[in-house]
Parts: C-alpha cells; sequence; structure tokens
C-alpha cells in the first residue's frame, strides 16, 4: 500500500467517526427520513416528492435491519465517495498527494459532515454533481466517448435522485456553447448518449405522467410555503458559508481556470459555476440546492494552489491552507450539530443566533434549528401510540391517521405495533391506505394548531370519543401534537376515506 492510499484510507475512516460522532443520541431521525424509510416499503418508480432512487436504498436498510446504523451509514458512504471523486479528480488534473490531501481536506471538513447526517436524497445528489464534473475533465482530456456514456449513467442516477439535478445541465449547456467544447454537439455518441439517459429516467416520467405529474404539484407547494421566504442575498452569503474553510481554495480555483495555463481547457468550468448560481438564484432556490457544485472546484483550486506554493517563501504557507479548513471548522461544529442537549441551546441561543440557524423555512425565529426541532418528540410519539392502541379492543382494526408524513414515518419506524400501520393524507401516505380490513378504531394524530375542533368534527361518526394523550416535549416541533381516539363507528368508514382519497388526489 502507496503512502498515499494509505493517507485516503485515513481520511475515509476520520469521515464516518465524524459523521456518527457528530450527533447526539438524545435526538430522533429528522422528520424527513421517516418519509424515506417508509418509501422502500411501498416501491415504485416515483412519489410525490422525489424519484425513487432514496426508495431502493431504503429497502436496502430494510433488508439490513432498519438500525439506526444503516441510517446513518448510507449519507456517510455517499459523502465518502464523494472525496473519493475528489481525490481522483485531482490525480487526473495532475496534482500531487498534497494537492489530493488539501482537496480531501477542505471536503471533510465542509458542509458535507452536516449534510451526510441525514438520510436525504441531498448527499447522494453532491455525489452525482461531482462525478458527473469529473467525467467532464475526463472526457475534455481524451475525447473518449465512454465518458459521454458514463455522463449518461450518471445524470440518470442524479435525476432519479433528485430533479435538482437538471440545475446542473441547465448551467452547463450555456457554458458549453461558449467554449470550444459545443463541438460535442455535433458528435453522434453524445445522442446515442442522450438516448440512453433518456431511456433510464423514462419509467420515472412514465410514472409522472400516470400520476398527473404530482412534481408540479410539490413544487408549487413549496413556492407557496417555503421559497417564498427566500432572500437572493441570503442564498449568496450561504454560499460562503458552506465551505467556508475552503474559501482560499475556491478563489484559487476561479484563478486558475481563467489563467492557469493548464487550465486553459477546462474554462467551461469558470462559465458553468456562474450560469448555475444564476438560475439557483432566479428561482428563488434554497441555498443548499447549490452544494454539490462545489467539491470539484475544490480538486482545481488545490491543484492550482500547492502548485503555485510549491517553491520559495511561499511554501510556508502552504500549510496554512490546510489548516484553515481545520480551524474554522471547530467553532463551526459547536452549532452546525445535532451535539448539543437542547436546553444547552435554549439556554445559551446567541451562537446560533448570529449564524441565523435558529431561522426556520417561515422566516421567523425559534428555540432550536428547524432540523434540530424536527428530530425530536418522534419517539414519545410511538410510544404513546403504541400504549393507546394496546388498550383498544380489536386492535388489528385500528387505522392510525396521522396529519403529515413525519407522525406517520415515525410512527411506522419505531412502534412495535408492527401490524398496525400510520397513514396520511400527506405526501405519498395518500396512495398507502389498506383497506382490505373492517376499521373498528380511529387513532387520529393530530397537529396542535388544528386540535381544538377534532373532537366536534369526527365523534358524530363513532360511538365513543376521547383524547388520550400528547407530545410533551416542548422543544420539538411536534410539542401539543395530540393523540384521539374514537371506536364504535357508526358509519363504514372505509367507504369515508375512499371519498376522501379521491377528493385529494382529484386537488393534486
Amino acid at each position: 500500500m502507496t503512502k498515499k492510499t494509505a493517507l485516503l484510507l485515513g481520511i475515509i475512516v476520520l469521515k464516518f467517526i465524524l459523521q456518527y460522532a457528530l450527533v447526539s443520541p438524545i435526538y430522533d431521525l429528522h422528520r424527513d427520513e421517516y418519509l424515506h424509510l417508509d418509501q422502500g416499503s411501498h416501491l415504485a418508480w416515483g412519489y410525490m416528492s422525489v424519484p425513487p432512487f432514496t426508495s431502493w436504498i431504503a429497502f436496502l436498510i430494510k433488508c439490513l435491519g432498519s438500525g439506526l446504523f444503516w441510517v446513518r451509514f448510507f449519507p456517510a458512504l455517499f459523502g465518502v465517495l464523494t472525496i473519493v471523486v475528489v481525490w481522483k479528480a485531482i490525480g487526473a488534473l495532475g496534482g500531487n498527494w498534497l494537492a489530493s490531501a488539501l482537496g480531501a481536506t477542505c471536503v471533510l471538513f465542509s458542509s458535507l459532515l452536516r449534510l451526510n447526517i441525514l438520510f436525504q436524497p441531498n448527499s447522494f445528489d453532491v455525489l452525482c454533481w461531482t462525478a458527473f464534473y469529473y467525467v467532464i475533465i475526463r472526457y475534455i482530456q481524451s475525447e473518449d466517448k465512454k465518458w459521454v456514456y458514463a455522463g449518461a449513467v450518471i445524470f440518470a442516477l442524479g435525476f432519479l435522485n433528485k430533479y435538482n439535478f437538471v440545475f446542473l445541465l441547465l448551467g452547463l449547456f450555456p457554458a458549453i456553447l461558449l467554449t470550444k467544447h459545443r463541438k460535442v454537439f455535433a458528435c453522434r455518441s453524445f445522442y446515442f448518449a442522450v438516448g440512453l439517459g433518456t431511456l433510464l429516467i423514462l419509467p420515472n416520467l412514465l410514472w409522472q405522467y400516470q400520476n398527473g405529474f404530482p412534481v408540479f404539484h410539490h413544487l408549487k407547494l413549496l413556492e407557496e410555503t417555503q421559497l417564498v421566504h427566500v432572500d437572493r442575498m441570503d442564498f449568496l452569503v450561504d454560499q460562503l458559508l458552506f465551505f467556508i474553510g475552503a474559501f482560499v481554495v475556491l478563489i484559487s480555483a476561479m484563478i486558475g481556470l481563467i489563467l492557469y495555463p493548464p487550465f486553459k481547457s477546462f474554462r467551461i468550468f469558470a462559465w458553468s459555476i456562474l450560469f448555475t448560481l444564476a438560475i439557483f438564484m432566479f428561482f428563488k432556490a434554497k441555498s443548499y440546492y447549490a452544494i454539490g457544485i462545489y467539491p470539484i472546484y475544490i480538486a482545481f483550486g488545490s491543484v492550482y494552489l500547492t502548485r503555485a506554493l510549491s517553491s520559495g517563501w511561499k511554501r510556508y504557507l502552504l500549510p496554512v491552507a490546510f489548516g484553515i479548513p481545520v480551524l474554522l471548522f471547530l467553532p463551526i461544529s459547536r452549532v452546525a450539530f445535532p451535539n448539543k442537549d437542547p436546553k444547552e441551546i435554549v439556554r445559551n441561543p446567541q451562537e446560533y443566533q448570529e449564524y441565523g440557524l435558529l431561522r426556520w423555512e417561515d422566516g421567523k425565529d425559534h428555540q432550536l434549528p428547524q432540523d434540530f426541532a424536527d428530530m425530536l418528540g418522534w419517539k414519545e410519539l410511538a410510544q404513546k401510540v403504541d400504549a393507546v392502541c394496546n388498550q383498544l379492543p380489536n386492535r388489528n382494526q385500528t387505522l392510525i391517521l396521522c396529519d403529515n408524513y413525519g407522525q406517520a414515518g415515525a410512527i411506522n419506524y419505531y412502534s412495535k405495533n408492527k401490524d398496525l400501520r400510520a397513514v396520511s393524507f400527506n405526501a405519498d401516505y395518500l396512495n398507502w391506505f389498506r383497506m382490505d380490513t373492517k376499521i373498528e378504531n380511529l387513532v387520529r394524530v393530530k397537529e396542535f394548531e388544528d386540535s381544538a375542533e377534532e373532537i366536534e368534527t369526527t365523534s358524530p361518526f363513532f360511538g365513543t370519543a376521547r383524547l388520550a394523550d400528547s407530545i410533551a416535549n416542548p422543544l420539538a416541533r411536534e410539542y401539543r401534537t395530540a393523540i384521539f381516539v374514537f371506536s364504535q363507528p357508526k358509519i363504514d368508514i372505509r367507504q369515508r376515506l375512499r371519498e376522501e382519497i379521491a377528493t385529494e388526489k382529484s386537488e393534486r
């Protein structure tokens, strides 16, 4: 084993250790993770909000026992592979072991540590962006058509993971037109690769068509409820924070792409980043959507910087380039990860306020960062629903109906009653109702804001009704979420559900 390989393996091991160590066991999984894990039990070529790739990983996690270790493992793995691709890109660009070490260090101690703790499409999205850019580098160097086909496969995987991948192509297309690389549009292999990529994503496109393109409904809701609060200047500031430790390296990348003769053929990347960021800003995208842009530029910057500082007095500046990402990571790690007791954060919120981490998607400041609040109260909810269900007669004829996908997914993940499944009219759960069993009990999990009139609204359809329990953790986003129990139905509940499902689907 060479020293360079040993160094890479050491960085990989450190990456895995950090991904597990930076999350306190006091936190549950995140709201979104439960939905993605449940998708693994309902495999399809598409879902209301995401393409199918994450469900395939969720199915694999389910086969491995659904343990927390495996839920954390796969996003960490995708983060590790992102480092490996950057390492390979540096080698392809002629970088030495110092350049490889610098690039890996910058990617390791970055926002990817935060991104890679959650089982969401984002970690694989960043990996696909980085791999696609790497393929472009290799194609520019060799013009070997195998890289065109590799790009088609990576595009398909990226698209089947997250539609955000389309932004990469939107930013890359005008960059190609502005450079000599537009000659690729005259190559037959390019169109064969386009056909291959289209064929690979076709099942998802057909699913979208057959289901009325729910992705557009999701995007509309996203725009109305979240993107409306996005500030374009905040978007730009966040871009600096994501890889703040690699800022010098990223600036070096842009300088190198413009002025460094060996990078002349790669100037397409200088245009691409400008167009891609402009498109993200035009659509008022969330700032983290753009994270996938930067790892490949760290590769360019690492090669250029290590060469620029390779001789004379300048070589003494190289340790500074290594030290910056590590030194900046230390204070950021105090606030960027769910590694503190939530009560301690409430008592000492100053650092979180300084970084704007207490601002939620509603544009307001709260006691905890939104992601942290979304990782509390779920086990409590599942345990209390279990306790309620265990006391019911005809327990196996119980419907657990929740207000949102987080509630339903958390109950299904933590519940000991695996013969019962929670559902919701929210997100993909609308398609997962089971109508094969008579319903004698309704356990209604209701968000606090809408719970006041639940007894009055639902009790006329049942013989008995009561408020059984609620979420007691005041720092959980689901605080005071209520658990109602309705029994002895006076109507056919399944028929009523069919009508509600049909109405909800028609509105989408």
